[in-house]
């Protein structure tokens, strides 16, 4: 059986301003990073069967080793789906030499209204055995903070 991994949020916009950020390279840069962590979208095609490269680099890359080499993580995802405004569905498969790291992960992103906002829901399937579900976990719970408070700038 293959894990799970799960994170949520309501963020305070309808669900057009969410999933537009989701499908925005310049807002994905900003928030989609986890915290200690700085994003660069390298390739960027969003539409269906497109997708994009992104390089994550730690601040402090003692305190966790990234998967691609001492301070980077890098990341080659597809757009598998793209439902606006409720649901975006990637495939991302890390760059790494140690096999623990292989394989294909499928991320889903599920926007339902809620009152006067979004309840975002983001789940990991098939997650590589070598990323540990509470650093994960924990890890997209950031990335939805860093969401709820781009957006709610923005507002």
């Amino acid at each position: 059986m293959s894990r799970i991994d799960r994170a949520g949020r309501i963020i305070a916009a309808p669900p057009k301003a969410v999933y537009g950020a989701l499908l925005d390279r310049e807002s994905l840069e900003v928030w989609l990073p986890p915290e200690g962590m700085r994003g660069r979208v390298d390739r960027w095609d969003p539409r269906p069967g497109g997708g994009f490269r992104m390089v994550l680099t730690y601040l402090d890359p003692a305190e966790r080793p990234g998967k691609t080499s001492d301070a980077t993580d890098v990341v080659d995802v597809g757009f598998a789906e793209l439902v606006p405004p409720t649901r975006v569905v990637q495939r991302a498969v890390f760059e790494a030499d140690d096999p623990s790291y292989a394989g294909t992960m499928t991320m889903t992103w599920q926007l339902n209204a809620v009152g006067d906002g979004t309840e975002v829901t983001v789940t990991a399937t098939d997650v590589p055995p070598g990323i540990d579900q509470t650093v994960h976990e924990a890890g997209m719970a950031s990335s939805l903070a860093n969401l709820a408070s781009y957006i709610e700038a923005a507002d």
